[in-house]
């Protein structure tokens, strides 16, 4: 069996500075040293050219930093102006990647006091501080903690690597992350809207709040595990995001799915602060399972052209004339269509929709954010316990965060909160005049 080139590889032969990139030939290397199986001469034909031209690399920059350095100190060889001398060399370890490799440590010692001087580049690349942030990088990637050992390069000059220290190495860093995440402050955010929605992990649930700032950025508040979406703990998350410096001095438009403990919880914590939109998305299709299938098309095609009106009058009157019609064939269905219409047509009537309805109409930011979630957290298959779900949780929602992208329509954001005063002051002068 014949073995492509490494292309990538033999460019990084011919580069003079070190760039020791393990993790870009790992998943390669698998599927060569996978298809090299049972063909000795292919295998060892792999590895010979990875030793060659991988390691080399790496060690032939470090030998050139620590000479750099021992030059400095002693000067040039045979030289008699420096207060140090070269003392032979010691046999040693550095990391390299995340995997340590031996090499050879010149030693230098001092003219008068033979006091031995350590090298600090040498020192520097014994400490393991970024490994951890680089395994973990490569654990959420991907590659399990049974499968890493496989997926690293087997050279002979490399040792240490076990899915022991590897998931050791995972939960530290995990942690960290859990933490940085869960206590991060928000009161340097301007929120003006919250999408929040629930995830399952197995029998589970974790309800993910993100947050879209003035300026149209997405920022994952927080998240909290419970067993359902009930109101206390919707509640209670809400509470923990506000102690966190959730700010609460204008108005916050929620994006909810309809969920009745999510709805009370909001209720319960922002009182007046707050407005709700309901997901047309969820409330649709709500309608249509209510249907026999021969129905269930065309009146998909009726709702979303109705919440696709731009005002609030046309899609209220064309939502009421299908549950005229549905109220002939379907009552169930016609009430689920009754259920909740009005916090559904919440940006219509805000007059907002024609610039904002393509982001707050339904709750697809955050599903997209649990799809990506998903592809982190689908390759565990055992649970071991709840600080194992959180950790996960946390560190895949923080690598995706950075990659979110500004929602469209921001510039009309200033209109949505202006909106939002007007309807929560007109709402209070109806209740007044009502108590009055």
């Amino acid at each position: 069996m014949r073995t492509r080139s490494l292309e990538g590889s033999e460019k990084l032969a011919y580069r003079e500075r070190l760039k020791f990139k393990v993790t870009n030939k790992a998943g390669e290397v698998k599927g060569k040293l996978k298809k090299a199986e049972g063909d000795e001469v292919s295998r060892y034909e792999l590895k010979a050219h990875l030793i060659q031209q991988l390691i080399p690399i790496g060690l032939m920059a470090l030998k050139e930093l620590l000479e750099s350095e021992v030059k400095r100190l002693v000067g040039r060889r045979y030289s008699r102006d420096k207060e140090c001398n070269r003392w032979g060399r010691n046999p040693g370890w550095v990391y390299l990647g995340d995997q340590k490799a031996r090499v050879a440590v010149p030693r230098v010692r001092r003219k008068n006091g033979g006091e031995e001087i350590q090298l600090k580049n040498y020192q520097e690349m014994q400490n393991p501080r970024q490994i951890d942030d680089l395994t973990l990088k490569r654990v959420v990637s991907g590659l399990s903690q049974r499968k890493y050992e496989k997926a690293v390069i087997a050279i002979p000059e490399t040792f240490g690597i076990k899915s022991s220290s590897v998931s050791r190495r995972f939960v530290r860093a995990s942690s960290k992350q859990l933490r940085t995440f869960m206590e991060r402050d928000l009161s340097r955010h301007d929120i003006v809207t919250i999408l929040m929605d629930g995830k399952s992990f197995g029998r589970n649930q974790f309800v993910i709040a993100l947050g879209i700032t003035m300026e149209g950025e997405k920022i994952l508040l927080g998240f909290i595990e419970a067993g359902t979406e009930n109101h206390r703990i919707c509640r209670d998350f809400l509470r923990n995001l506000i102690d966190r410096g959730l700010r609460t001095d204008n108005e916050i438009l929620f994006v909810i799915d309809g969920a009745k403990g999510l709805r009370k919880g909001i209720s319960e914590v922002f009182e007046e602060k707050s407005l709700v939109q309901r997901c047309q998305w969820h409330k649709r299709e709500n309608v249509i399972s209510y249907l026999g299938k021969d129905d269930q098309e065309e009146y998909r095609r009726k709702m979303q052209a109705a919440y696709e009106q731009p005002s609030y009058q046309k899609a209220k009157s064309r939502l009421l004339s299908i549950h005229r019609e549905l109220e002939k064939i379907n009552i169930s269905a016609a009430s689920s269509l009754m259920e909740g219409l009005e916090e559904t047509l919440t940006i219509h009537r805000l007059n907002v929709f024609s610039e904002l309805g393509i982001s707050f109409k339904t709750t697809n930011m955050l599903e997209n954010v649990n799809k990506l979630l998903e592809m982190t957290t689908g390759r565990v298959s055992y649970w071991q316990s709840s600080n194992h779900r959180q950790r996960w949780v946390a560190t895949a929602l923080l690598d995706i965060e950075p990659r979110l992208r500004p929602i469209k329509g921001r510039r009309f954001l200033p209109k949505l909160r202006d909106a939002m005063k007007k309807e929560v002051s007109s709402l209070k002068t109806r209740q007044l005049q009502c108590v009055a």
